[in-house]
């Protein structure tokens, strides 16, 4: 007879995997800016746009998935956005038109990216109180796996079959793994004492509605964050691998940077998680975010190959940290009545940032040759974030968190 604890682990499983095929894919993205830009003979703007119209569109459906998972769970809705993105990515294989990238990877892509986080995290969130912080740090470590595997299996499917049947193998393969995770996703169901006996779930769920987390201070304070620190968790992979070309790194090298990011990352993920616990959401991004402006400030001053490698550390403890922080500090806030809508909003603002910031940076290499102005941009933005970071205070809530 399968117990709770194996549900909850296999869950725990499941969302690994989805955040590991998405996040990776995403990243994977990157990889074919060079050899697009050779072929199709496109620019870095014109690619720099396709990713923001993917997370533009991936933050306004985040707001409708959370919203459908609220209401009737995990899985259809897992289910359908990794379809979305599977076939986004194979059908790029037969693209020869600009309109085609928007629609394939902008749109169908987005559509894709959508739910790994609000949807994963929320039902994560609502199987673990008292280790939320933990567990929510131990599934994020699948975005980092999928960081460190899926460029440099992109990079390898480039130079064996051609980017054409690379986006092929990618999108298949990424449709098969995130239809079956998704069916391994649900959402906890309340025993009844009177059936059960059981007492190992919480009997009701509390906390703020959406709406009334809306008139708080610290509901529009983390939307503001999250539109600070997300054009740099996104713009930096996205442009990374092509930086370090420009620098002259051969195109392993410059793929094996990114892949850093992604390694290093997993410890952000499992400190930041275990400290969240501890510590509160509060101070665990004041560290996330002084470690996110440090690696920014020396990106700036980046002029030789092994920099990028220096700052691949200390960017990636600070990105793996930020991307699992969020939303425990949101269960933390504002309790999990309507977690999925309240994460959703939130995260809608870091994907428009995450929409502006490789647009820009495309823009600003296109018409300087350089990177710099861009870096020095997504650092100034980070500094903002740190100063309203300090100036939030947890808000109140009417019930405390039940022990699991």
């Amino acid at each position: 007879m399968q117990t709770s604890f194996d549900r909850r682990y296999g869950i725990v499983a499941a969302a690994f995997s989805i955040q590991a095929v998405v996040i990776g894919g995403m990243f994977a993205y990157g990889v074919f800016f060079k050899v697009l830009e050779a072929e199709l003979g496109w620019s870095r703007t014109l690619l720099s746009a396709s990713s923001s119209l993917a997370f533009l569109v991936m933050g306004i459906f985040a707001i409708l998935g959370g919203r459908l998972n609220d209401r009737f769970g995990p899985r259809w809705v897992l289910s359908a956005s990794g379809l979305c993105f599977g076939l986004g990515y194979a059908l790029m294989a037969y693209m020869s038109a600009p309109w085609q990238l928007f629609i394939l990877f902008g749109v169908l892509v987005g559509l894709g990216m959508s739910t790994h986080d609000v949807v994963t995290l929320s039902t994560i969130a609502r199987w673990f109180e008292r280790r939320r912080g933990m567990m929510t740090g131990v599934v994020k470590v699948g975005t980092a796996c999928g960081q460190v595997v899926i460029p440099l299996l992109v990079t390898a499917l480039i130079a064996t079959f051609g980017w054409r049947n690379a986006c092929l193998m990618l999108g298949c393969g990424s449709a098969l793994v995130l239809v079956l995770a998704a069916q391994g996703m649900r959402r906890p169901v309340v025993p009844s004492p009177v059936t059960t006996g059981s007492t190992d779930r919480p009997q009701k769920v509390w906390g703020k509605s959406l709406s009334e987390a809306a008139r708080t201070p610290q509901f529009w304070t983390l939307c503001a964050v999250q539109f600070m620190f997300f054009p740099a968790l996104v713009t930096v992979p996205v442009h990374i691998v092509a930086h370090g070309m420009d620098l002259g790194m051969a195109a392993g090298s410059a793929a094996a940077v990114l892949s850093l990011i992604g390694a290093v990352s997993i410890l952000g993920r499992l400190f930041v998680g275990i400290v969240v616990d501890r510590i509160g959401g509060r101070r665990s991004l004041l560290i996330c975010f002084t470690l996110l402006l440090l690696s920014l400030l020396w990106l700036r001053s980046t002029d030789a190959p092994w920099m990028l490698f220096v700052f691949a550390v200390v960017y990636g403890f600070a990105h793996g940290g930020l991307f699992t922080v969020v939303s425990p500090t949101v269960a933390e806030f504002f309790g999990m009545a309507e977690h999925g809508a309240i994460f959703g909003i939130v995260l809608f603002f870091g994907t428009v940032g995450g929409a502006v910031g490789p647009l820009l940076a495309g823009s600003i290499f296109d018409a300087t040759g350089s990177y710099d102005i861009a870096f020095s941009g997504l650092a100034v933005l980070t500094f903002i974030g740190l100063l309203l970071v300090a100036s939030i205070r947890p808000a109140p809530l009417s019930a405390p968190l039940s022990p699991t």
